[in-house]
């Protein structure tokens, strides 16, 4: 009797023991090691890839943004504030199960086949108000010159970036909207587009948010 406790006890605190060790090793030591590397040599990653904007963060450049006039009235969709350029839709084609106008930071798609009724109307009424918000005096838009970034939204209903062509078809309409010389804004866009990941990866891209920043600033310098 007297072997079988000692027995139990000696097992019970060497069970203790290994506890105490695991969680050392794994809940703080590991923990620490992996968050002192990251923010050594990945700080901006590891923060969440921040954007600040005159010292304030802003964002993230791993997250899209909504650019909306406030709500009116009886109104339940915001329009769109266009003096700034847009991403891709949240609404329409971006009200999935779990994100809607990037209120949740959560990601899903809209899980609609190609051929679906609703899908196609929100394509088609999508590529409408495109054309009617961007459309200038003496620069309309062609819907054929539509891209099809414009009418959907990603896979996850978070993407940040934009495709070059998406963004130059916007050039027309936020020039024209903050009183800018269009060639200067199609500069800015030309500034901040990225190419192919490592050179063949993904697609060239506009990050929203940073273009906007830089949009920002140009219109309050006033060139």
């Amino acid at each position: 009797m007297n072997t079988s406790v000692t027995n139990t006890a000696r097992l019970l605190g060497a069970g203790l023991r290994a506890l105490l060790v695991l969680t050392l090793l794994t809940g703080v030591l590991y923990p620490l090691a992996v968050t002192g590397i990251a923010q050594g040599l990945f700080a901006g990653k590891a923060n969440g890839s921040e954007v600040e904007s005159n010292g304030e963060v802003v964002g993230s450049s791993l997250i899209g943004q909504a650019y909306n006039l406030p709500l009116k009235e009886g109104q339940e969709t915001p329009a769109p504030d266009l003096k700034w350029f847009q991403g891709r839709p949240q609404n329409g084609l971006g009200s999935n199960s779990v994100n809607t106008q990037y209120r949740l930071i959560l990601s899903g798609a809209t899980n609609r086949s190609a051929d679906n009724a609703e899908l196609v109307q929100w394509v088609k009424d999508a590529k409408a108000a495109v054309v009617k918000d961007n459309s200038v005096p003496g620069h309309p838009v062609n819907p054929a010159d539509v891209p099809a970034d414009a009418v959907t939204s990603s896979g996850s209903g978070l993407d940040p970036a934009i495709s070059p062509k998406y963004a130059d078809l916007q050039v027309q309409r936020v020039a024209e909207k903050n009183g800018l010389p269009a060639d200067r804004v199609r500069k800015l866009v030309d500034e901040h587009t990225e190419g192919r990941t490592l050179g063949f990866m993904g697609e060239p891209r506009v990050n929203v948010l940073e273009l906007n920043i830089a949009l920002k600033d140009l219109a309050a310098a006033g060139r």
